[in-house]
């Protein structure tokens, strides 16, 4: 009983069905999604993000960011180390991973920087002019009432 019907949504709204088929797909979420590297998403300002992903043990050459059309797709490709060192434990991890992130419509890359093992990219918000909001006149287009001009006869 995890389906929700939003069919009174599209009766009321107009280009709107993107976003309910994306609200009516909430529920199917895939449980084996990988959960390293461990990750942040914070808001710096008001068109402003920042993703911050914990990728310790990788060198900034092993990392690779790449933007294409609304999916940001982060890899990291962990160089294999000879044989030589002997763990008695290991418990940083440096396996290879894909991590990709779903962004909207008018969200760009700004940025990435890679300071002691955590991975920043910068997100901006752009919102072109079309699409912000405006305010409209409202003209007074009602019929006038006639007046009738002249003297009354007496």
């Amino acid at each position: 009983m995890r389906h929700f019907d939003l069919t009174p949504l599209y009766r009321s709204t107009v280009g709107f069905d993107r976003l309910a088929s994306m609200i009516d797909s909430i529920g199917t979420f895939d449980n084996d999604a990988p959960a390293y590297p461990p990750y942040n998403i914070e808001r710096v300002g008001e068109n402003e993000y920042r993703i911050t992903m914990a990728v310790a043990g990788f060198a900034e050459s092993e990392l690779n960011v790449e933007a294409k059309e609304n999916t940001l797709t982060v890899r990291g490709e962990h160089t294999d180390e000879s044989g030589e060192t002997e763990y008695l434990h290991r418990g940083i991890a440096t396996r290879s991973f894909e991590r990709r992130f779903q962004l909207e419509e008018h969200v760009a890359v700004g940025g990435a920087s890679f300071v002691n093992g955590l991975l920043h990219i910068d997100l901006v918000r752009e919102i072109p002019e079309a699409m912000k909001p405006r305010t409209i006149a409202i003209n007074d287009n009602s019929p006038k009432p006639k007046v009738i001009e002249g003297k009354a006869k007496s």
